[in-house]
């Protein structure tokens, strides 16, 4: 047997496998103390044993719902986190093209048609941290390329009232790993990029401390397709890095400190000129976890979230021969969070979880526009803050692995809007506008109920439940104009509130698993930029929109490798009235109907190992009305890996091997940007 141990982790999982179902043992802890074990068998009689700390979640209150277990990295050099997701059907972002390239105002993500909005619908926390931007709601994936991760747990349907308010289309939990020992690769790639990552830990005293890096770097490519290009087109370079330091130490019998502390720096480029943005964050957290076996465990949590993010926008003329700088932005934001959760022990075990958490957010815009050449002729400012305060408990019980199992959670927040504030003026003269918007406050509901049977190889299960989201700063309180659009903020949005159920079957036995799953979704007061008159938008919240499909995933071991299959069919719909009428009974903007992967992967048991992924997103709008539609695309990235040693490995590595056009926006004006083209990778990576 393989035991890994894990420092923040709630898991990791063994290289062979692409993702799968929960199939969790609470049973299998052996050593030290973790709350919370998973075993998970691999193709040969071999078994890894991933220990978890840091997070006191139960093994099996997630598996209920669909989830997935994403093994991370093993796709080799240059891999991103934003692309391994895309593997899993009905994972959507709101863009087509990576962190490499899309604006990192466009970076949300969601699950299950619940789009139309660059805001994120899914929560993503890192080892429990939430992690949207304090002021937009967007996600910075470049933000997480230097963590040594140990895997990606994604729940699909919302209603975890454990993991606090914003799940409303499900929770994507990223997990790091403490290394124990030396990594480190290099890579050279097209466009001249660049790409090194090293992480080295081991035992400090009666802890451990792990210490991980990554810096990438590439020329880019020319946004913009190819036959729409005009003079003032040309590649959009990017340069990404980040350091972090975890430590983690014994703190008596059963009990340790973890502590956190990770920077990152972001520069990409638009592909014109004055269209620069840099990302710069700080994060940090500090966490005392108290978990002996049989006993009552708790934790305490406490973090801060430093963003500053700049932007230049330009504004190009006809035919793409000129350019001028149109808005310049910077928007300094900062999060802050506690969290306590106590399990007590009930019968030798700790079905029960009880706990409050607290998140503050604050921040502002600061635009320069209206420029007459390179000189802005107005300057704005508008943001405020927000404020939320929960509590929540959640029981689970049953037999997770021949039975009936259930759970059953509620939670209660209250939560503030600070008083809000938007002021423009003439650069050196006048007030336009001045403008203070009072403080609002209230309470929102949310949980979960869900149960699954399971009789040796057939599981069943079902759950209902219900999310909520507070509109993030930007939507409130920022106006933006994308050339000739004009999109106002609404300072009187109200939360988005979510009803929604699953029903599902898996069946696993040996190397095969099949999974499928029915779903619908009502969301009420989604927002949405809606259309007013001709290139006149608004922030509103629409009456609904209702999601419903079915997601297919099935897996087959072959040998020394793994074949898994993701096929996710979304049929969503805009309920509205009033105003936003004529959306009534359209698709939300960004949400294709059909998508899918396959994937063949091998599982590192011998000198030669690979992959290779197709993906398919099928046609979807781009804009509210249905009137820009983005073309479907079905792309292959591949890679192969040659042990020349115990340490060391020789790797190639190939995204959109077909060159596939994959549109990832498209302008009032017709003009297609394009996701990544054919990129190819080379280098090594070693272990000691």
């Amino acid at each position: 047997m393989i035991r890994l141990l894990t420092g923040a982790a709630l898991l990791a999982m063994p290289a062979a496998a692409m993702a799968q179902d929960v199939q969790a043992d609470p049973l299998a802890a052996e050593d030290d103390g973790g709350c919370c074990s998973f075993t998970f068998p691999r193709p040969s009689t071999e078994e890894i044993v991933v220990r978890g700390s840091g997070v006191l979640r139960p093994a099996d209150s997630d598996t209920v719902q669909t989830s997935s277990l994403i093994a991370y990295p093993e796709q080799g050099l240059g891999a991103r986190i934003e692309n391994r997701l895309r593997d899993e059907a009905g994972i959507v972002q709101f863009r087509r093209s990576d962190g490499r390239s899309a604006h990192p105002t466009s970076q949300g993500v969601t699950l299950r048609g619940l789009g139309g909005n660059a805001s994120a619908r899914a929560l993503v926390t890192l080892d429990g941290v939430p992690q949207a931007d304090p002021f937009g709601g967007w996600v910075a994936w470049s933000a997480y390329d230097a963590i040594n991760l140990g895997g990606i747990l994604v729940t699909r349907g919302g209603g975890s009232g454990t993991d606090g308010p914003g799940a409303l289309a499900g929770t994507i939990g990223l997990h790091s790993s403490m290394t124990d020992g030396v990594e480190a690769s290099a890579a050279y790639g097209s466009r001249d990029g660049l790409d090194f990552s090293a992480s080295a830990g081991g035992e400090l005293g009666r802890g451990q401390v792990a210490i991980d890096g990554r810096y990438s770097r590439g020329d880019g490519f020319i946004p913009v397709a190819e036959a729409q290009r005009g003079l003032v087109d040309r590649p959009a370079p990017y340069e990404q890095g980040g350091l972090g330091v975890r430590l983690r130490f014994d703190a008596g019998a059963d009990s340790r400190v973890e502590a956190s502390l990770r920077g990152f720096a972001d520069r990409r480029d638009r592909g014109t000129d004055f269209t620069a943005s840099k990302t710069d964050g700080i994060d940090a957290s500090l966490r005392f976890v108290h978990d002996p076996v049989g006993a009552t465990q708790w934790l305490a949590l406490a973090y801060v979230q430093v963003r500053d993010f700049e932007s230049g926008f330009a504004s190009v003329a006809a035919g793409r021969n000129s350019v001028a700088p149109a808005l310049f932005q910077r928007v300094p934001a900062t999060g802050l969070g506690a969290r306590f959760e106590l399990r007590p022990a009930i019968g030798g075990t700790n079905p029960l979880r009880v706990g409050a958490d607290w998140r503050r957010t604050t921040g502002r815009t600061e635009e320069d526009f209206f420029f007459s050449g390179t000189i802005p002729g107005r300057h704005r400012i508008a943001g405020g803050s927000s404020d939320t305060v929960g509590a929540f408990a959640e029981w689970t019980a049953g037999d997770a692995d021949n039975g009936l199992l259930w759970t059953l959670s509620g939670r209660i927040d209250h939560w503030w809007l600070g008083a809000g504030y938007r002021l423009e003026r003439n650069i050196g003269g006048t007030t336009i506008t001045d403008l203070n918007f009072n403080a609002r406050q209230g309470w929102e509901g949310s949980g979960r109920a869900g149960l699954r049977w399971t009789s040796d190889a057939l599981s069943l299960r079902a759950a209902a439940y219900r999310g909520w989201r507070l509109p993030t700063l930007n939507e409130l309180y920022r106006p933006f104009r994308v050339g000739a659009e004009v999109t106002m903020a609404n300072e009187m949005l109200e939360p988005e509130r979510l009803w929604g159920g699953e029903v599902g079957i898996d069946w696993t036995q040996g190397g095969t698993k099949l999974s499928a799953t029915l779903f619908a979704n009502h969301l009420s007061n989604a927002i949405a930029n809606v259309t007013l008159a001709p290139n006149l938008n608004q922030r509103q919240n629409l009456d609904a929109i209702d999601s419903k499909g079915i997601e297919f995933a099935a897996e087959q071991r072959i040998g020394p490798a793994t074949l898994r299959a993701t096929y996710a069919f979304t049929d969503a719909e805009v309920d509205a009235k009033g105003a936003a009428a004529a959306l009534d009974g359209r698709k939300p903007a960004q949400i294709a109907k059909h998508g899918g992967s396959l994937s063949l992967r091998g599982n590192g048991s011998g000198p030669l190992d690979g992959f290779a992924t197709l993906r398919y997103i099928g046609k979807q709008n781009e804009d509210d009305l249905g009137l820009l539609v983005l073309d479907d695309a079905l792309t292959l990235d591949a890679g192969l890996s040659w042990r020349i040693s115990d340490a060391i490995r020789i790797e190639a590595r190939g995204e959109n091997l077909f060159d596939e056009l994959v549109p990832a926006a498209i302008s009032s004006a017709g003009i297609v940007e394009r996701a990544t083209p054919r990129t190819l990778w080379v280098g090594l990576r070693a272990t000691f």
